[in-house]
Parts: C-alpha cells; structure tokens; sequence
C-alpha cells in the first residue's frame, strides 16, 4: 500500500523509523518531506501529503510535528482527509475503526518513538467499522460540501 510520510523539522526524527517500520511491513512510503532538522512551515509539506491522499495517490497518510497538532490542521484542511491525532495506539485504532481516518498525525515531542511505532502498527491495521459509524462519516462529508 502506498502511504503518504510528511514531517515537519520537529517531526523528523520520527520519519525514518517509521519509513522503515513501513517497508519492512511491505508498504510503500512516499515521502513528502523535510529531509532534516532544519526549520520549514509545516503547511509547506503537510498539505501535499494530504493531497496525495484525497486524490488516490496514496491509500492512507502519516504526518509528523512537534505536537502533530498543527499537522493535524493542516491535513483536515484538505477535502477528503479525516486526520486522526494520536499519542496512543488506542486512538490511532479507533480513529480508522469509527471515524475512517486515513491520515495519522503524531508528535514527536510528544510521544518517542517505540509508542510512534506502535501507534501506525495500529492505525495501519485497523479497518473502517462501517455500520453505524458509516452514518456518522457520511456527515463529516457532507460538512464539506456546505461552504
């Protein structure tokens, strides 16, 4: 599966680990950037993460910050994306379970990198539910649509 991998300078330390996690489990990561720790707007590439996922290029989205919060922003800025932000593997499951999340964002100041890990083991397990919480997503959709 392809997954989308942005970071800020913050969230970069992360990125590789979680490259690599990706790929040993046999997905392809697309990295949006940064490639190091100096400093850049997060927006700068957070948002074409997201928008490789809205437009199919990539099925599902990682992306990483400081606190992931802003990242988190960013992502559901975007038509189509459902950003889960997660500190816990719990979360970044329920989120793809009830709420179809395809983007993950995480913050490196946050979390370390074992919990990181096993927050995308989780949310890259996880399966959309559907039923009643298909209900719910249609909505969050249909938000979209009123402006």
């Amino acid at each position: 599966m392809r997954v989308a991998l942005a970071a800020d300078h913050a969230g970069f330390p992360l990125k590789g680990p979680i490259i690599e996690w990706l790929e040993d489990a046999g997905h392809e990561p697309v990295d949006f950037g940064t490639d190091s720790s100096a400093a850049v707007d997060y927006p700068d590439v957070i948002a074409p993460a997201a928008r490789a996922v809205a437009g199919g290029d990539c099925r599902l989205g990682i992306v990483l910050g400081g606190s992931g919060t802003g990242e988190q922003i960013v992502a559901n800025k975007i038509r189509g994306i459902r950003c889960v932000e997660a500190a816990d593997p719990v979360t970044a499951r329920l989120g793809r379970e009830h709420n179809d999340a395809n983007v993950l964002s995480m913050g490196s100041r946050i979390i370390g990198q074992e919990v990181a890990l096993a927050c995308v083991a989780a949310f890259m397990a996880g399966q959309f539910e559907g039923g009643r919480h298909a209900r719910r997503v249609a909505k969050i959709s249909q938000l979209e649509e009123s402006f």
